[in-house]
């Protein structure tokens, strides 16, 4: 009986078809950026202090702009940038009772007059000083003791993420992977429109965490389907591939952002994507492996036909006994499991804490460009090109020293870098910016290897399982990031670097306990991960036997990997 990976060999591991299939969902990876990462631009909160109601008319008369205003009406405080101007509240000015000038605003009210002034709260609203612009900040006027609001823009989001990672998950199980994706698209450019209309915040909540519903869930079947329609040995690199084009959408965000000053009209602008992506339905076939596991072989070999075409290729008669490669691995699989046994334990708690690691400091490193105070355009384009060698270096370190120490250091290379970043002053700006896009580098390489390193280390049986169950931890870690970034930050702006530092030091050590995969067959039962040894000397005999065997016997086996 042939197996779908045993038909690939003769269609076409990575043919044409593979390819074009694989570069046309590459686009679905960048969107994706918009919004994992769009809170930067459009949730930005621009300096801003109280209005006063009394000083608007007074301003138009003498032509003051927001800083004579603000040098007037707004007192000093210590923080820990030293001397600001406060931002939740104002002098108390009798206006009608204050003898000014217009020509030199910041003379008018000496010092000895504003320390005998009361100091009032915010009761009139903010003046933002955005240029024109306008973020959901500036819109719903969530500072001062509102900023927190901001935190669940994000916080909503990963909520979103997590839930539709398994709902969605189950639903290409169901009803195939090209419908669920067609589906998917659909609900996401409802939610992203009804995001970009909602009438107040506690709607845009709502339908931030719909949004991140659909898209987290469109982005995995995606991942899923072009991962199945290639060869075992090209999956690895299609998989980085297809989170390459995440940087690339974390490269052309800032233009875009800046183009477009409305974060209401950037929210429709990262929805388009998605309503071009319905006509996908012309372009991508059903994935062969699903519909074998339906038992619906007739499909699977119109398809499995339509590949080896389009890559010119023959198929031979044996594709009428096509079998379900999985069916022997289909085996119960229990969310227990993953804690039964010492190595398992092992094993879930260290890449669920690698995941939620990941998640934390780079979704952390991200979103602190907003409140940095320099140019939020150009320092996050500068941190998105960073990205790209990261991925580079995964394939070329991989196969050549293996996957545990490009890991581990990735982590710990992430980790130095932000503790390092933390404790260097803001005067060595270039310098401070170095070190901390190379802490950005070191935590998109170990983002992107926890994801097959997770894979490799699970036994078949629960490998499916097993990955779902450690990723949850990366959407945690999504939900806690704004909260621990935003709310350190106004003790201290660099105390969520610190924390940031630790994180990763701490994931880096755990992963030198992790056993080394590279030239290591995927483990098919937990026995095997319990009694490493035996499944190697398994391994050994086998490849020693087909050795010994003729060669029309073993030409159509290959070696699971992933």
């Amino acid at each position: 009986m042939a197996t779908f990976d045993d038909i690939l060999e003769e269609a076409g591991k990575f043919g044409r078809c593979q390819k074009r299939i694989a570069a046309i969902f590459c686009f679905v990876s960048m969107p994706f950026a918009f919004v994992y990462v769009g809170i930067v631009f459009q949730g930005f909160t621009p300096e801003h202090w109280c209005r006063d109601p009394g000083v608007s008319e007074i301003r138009g008369r003498c032509g003051w702009g927001l800083q004579d205003t603000r040098m007037m009406t707004v007192p000093l405080v210590n923080s820990s940038a030293g001397l600001v101007y406060s931002q939740c509240e104002r002098y108390d000015i009798n206006w009608n009772a204050t003898v000014f000038t217009c020509e030199n605003p910041e003379n008018n009210i000496s010092q000895t007059q504003h320390s005998a002034m009361t100091v009032t709260a915010c009761t009139d609203g903010w003046e933002y000083d955005y240029n024109g612009k306008q973020s959901f900040v500036t819109e719903f006027h969530l500072v001062c003791a509102d900023a927190w609001y901001v935190d669940m823009f994000q916080a909503t989001l990963n909520v979103g993420f997590l839930v539709g990672s398994f709902a969605i998950g189950y639903l290409a199980d169901k009803v195939g992977r090209k419908k669920s994706f067609l589906m998917t698209n659909i609900f996401i450019v409802v939610t992203g429109i009804l995001v970009a209309t909602s009438p107040n915040y506690t709607a845009l909540l709502v339908f931030r965490a719909l949004f991140g519903f659909g898209v987290k869930g469109g982005w995995m079947v995606g991942y899923v389907l072009i991962t199945e329609m290639v060869g075992v040995e090209y999956r690895r690199i299609v998989g980085v591939t297809y989170q390459m084009f995440f940087s690339i959408g974390i490269l052309i965000l800032p233009p875009f952002a800046y183009l477009i000053p409305n974060w209401r009209w950037l929210q429709v602008v990262f929805t388009l994507p998605y309503l071009c992506f319905l006509s996908y339905y012309w372009f991508i076939p059903e994935s062969p492996r699903w519909l074998l596991s339906q038992n619906n072989k007739t499909k699977a070999l119109e398809i499995t036909e339509a590949i080896a075409k389009e890559n010119k290729k023959t198929l031979s008669k044996n594709i009428k006994n096509l079998t379900d490669d999985n069916e022997a691995s289909a085996l119960t699989a229990s969310f227990l499991d993953l804690f039964k046994t010492p190595n398992m334990r092992k094993y879930t708690f260290i890449l669920s804490f690698n995941w939620f690691t990941s998640a934390v400091v780079y979704q952390g490193l991200i979103m602190r460009l907003g409140i940095l105070g320099g140019n939020v355009y150009v320092d996050f384009f500068i941190s998105g090109i960073v990205e790209f060698p990261a991925a580079f270096l995964i394939l070329l370190t991989i196969e050549r020293i293996g996957r545990r120490l490009p890991f581990a250091c990735a982590n710990i290379v992430a980790g130095a870098a932000c503790l390092i970043t933390a404790f260097i002053p803001d005067s060595m700006f270039w310098v401070k910016t170095a070190v901390a896009c190379i802490g950005r580098l070191g935590i998109t390489m170990a983002f992107e290897m926890v994801v097959f390193v997770n894979t490799e280390l699970y036994p078949t049986v629960i490998r499916n399982l097993g990955v779902s169950a450690c990723s949850t931890l990366c959407d945690i870690g999504g939900i806690v990031a704004p909260f621990l970034l935003y709310r350190l930050a106004v003790i201290w702006l660099e105390l969520p670097l610190i924390i940031f530092g630790a994180l990763a030091f701490v994931a880096g050590g755990l992963v030198l306990l992790l056993p080394e995969t590279k030239g290591v067959p995927l483990p098919e039962t937990i026995d095997d991960i319990e009694c490493p040894d035996r499944n190697k000397g398994n391994h050994l005999k086998s490849q020693q036997l087909e050795n010994l065997l003729p060669t029309d016997v073993t030409s159509n086996k290959e070696v699971t990997s992933v």
